[in-house]
């Protein structure tokens, strides 16, 4: 059994192409992974700084083609033409790479902002989604149960996650360096996530005069305003907030920009020439990009945070060795596990081939002689005990390296000693 991870993420692609291959749901898109025969098991992660799908297959190279024609025509099939634009952006990765690689990003190692926790609760949802559509089986599944225990580890066992920044925590500290000081500034927010919570928590603590939440279900608004102390709207609040508004946090689902160019042009004529600053963390954005070329908008978006993010992962670089110990640790485990996968076939293999050579190579030196039923069995039980005595040996070495990294080597001499490949017409080793 192959992994196969194919995908892109901050690191290989700007949010403009990373919001196009964006998923609200991954599950119809499961379900056409999996119902073909390149593919057994998939999980699809979609987040705001990545896209990716994880995939085991005894069929590498289709499953690879697969994979690719996923991206290219069914995830934004209105983009096919720009497939030059996607080879510099997706990454590739096999086995042990992409146990790692998965790993790492459930430990928030290889996040935008090293250490935010809601990544590996992103992660946990991607699990459930293929698990709940059948699209995870029990190679993936025990994949992502090692990695949920590696972040646990991480998290237990360093400091990556003291002091948690998230990406809206880091919006937030950008708007205090614009700033200088929160104090008596009027905020919007737009959406009612866990994100939009996370910086709505902090922004309070900054002393504004006034926070605003607006959501297309007013209910959640006033769920998450009520805790908080702020006003709870509608979307349809929206350009009379945005003119009373000195700092614009979005991160809301849709396709297309609920705040454009022109609602901010409106804002600017009402606000007599104060300045908007506008933070856009949604994927696909909320925030028309065109906004930030008027005089007296600064908008800003996830890979404009990037700055402050790298501040953040220096301070943390020590942390980061240790999370890669843990990480590399687990994977290693888990290849051993995957190794001991493999070992059974070749185990049952071996058995299976010395016992059709025993029993053949006895029938032919017993066709001209004449045994009874008792003498036969005797030399029955001496050529099984000859065969047994003899795979003692490999198969007791073979059950022993299983689970450590040069298992796999081992499985690949034994088949090549033995010439399991070869006689594989006359031995069923699957």
């Amino acid at each position: 059994m192959n992994l196969l991870l194919l995908g892109l993420s901050h690191r290989t692609a700007p949010l403009e192409l990373r919001e196009r291959y964006a998923l609200d749901d991954p599950q119809p898109a499961l379900a056409k992974l999996v119902h073909g025969p390149e593919i057994e098991e998939a999980v699809v992660l979609s987040t705001c700084n990545r896209v990716e799908v994880l995939v085991a297959t005894r069929e590498l190279e289709a499953a690879r083609l697969r994979l690719r024609s996923f991206f290219e025509r069914e995830l934004a099939p209105a983009e096919a033409h720009r497939a030059r634009e996607l080879d510099g952006a997706l990454y590739e990765l096999h086995d042990a790479a992409a146990v790692r690689h998965t790993f790492r990003v459930a430990c928030s190692v290889d996040s935008q902002v090293v250490g935010e926790p809601q990544i590996l609760g992103q992660v946990k949802d991607a699990y459930r989604a293929a698990f709940a559509s059948g699209a995870c089986g029990p190679i993936l599944s025990r994949l992502y149960q090692r990695a949920f225990a590696t972040a646990k580890r991480v998290r237990n066992e360093t400091k990556i996650a003291e002091r948690p920044i998230s990406v809206a925590r880091v919006a937030v500290q950008l708007a205090e360096q614009i700033f200088e000081s929160l104090a008596e500034k009027h905020a919007l927010l737009v959406g009612a996530g866990e994100m939009i919570e996370l910086a709505l928590e902090a922004l309070v603590q900054r002393g504004l005069a006034a926070v605003r939440v607006a959501n297309r279900t007013p209910a959640r608004a006033a769920a998450l305003a009520t805790r908080f102390g702020a006003s709870a709207h509608g979307l349809d609040e929206l350009p009379q907030l945005l003119a009373a508004s000195d700092v614009v946090l979005t991160c809301i689902g849709g396709h297309e920009p609920i705040l454009t160019r022109a609602t901010f042009a409106a804002a600017l004529g009402e606000r007599r020439a104060q300045p908007i600053f506008a933070i856009d963390i949604g994927v696909p954005r909320n925030i028309e990009p065109a906004a930030n070329r008027l005089e007296g908008v600064y908008l800003y978006d996830l890979d404009d945070l990037q700055g402050v993010a790298r501040a953040n992962a220096e301070e943390r670089r020590r942390e980061i060795e240790r999370a890669e110990a843990i990480v590399l640790e687990e994977q290693q485990r888990f290849d051993g596990w995957l190794g001991a996968l493999a070992a059974v076939p070749t185990i049952r293999a071996l058995v299976e081939r010395a016992e059709t050579i025993r029993a053949s190579e006895l029938e032919r030196g017993l066709s001209g002689i004449s045994l009874g039923d008792r003498e036969r069995e005797a030399v029955e039980a001496a050529t099984r005990a000859i065969v047994g005595k003899l795979l003692h040996a490999p198969l007791a070495k073979l059950r022993a390296e299983q689970d450590r990294e040069a298992g796999l080597a081992q499985l690949e001499a034994a088949r090549a000693l033995f010439g399991l490949d070869a006689a594989s017409d006359e031995v069923d080793d699957t």
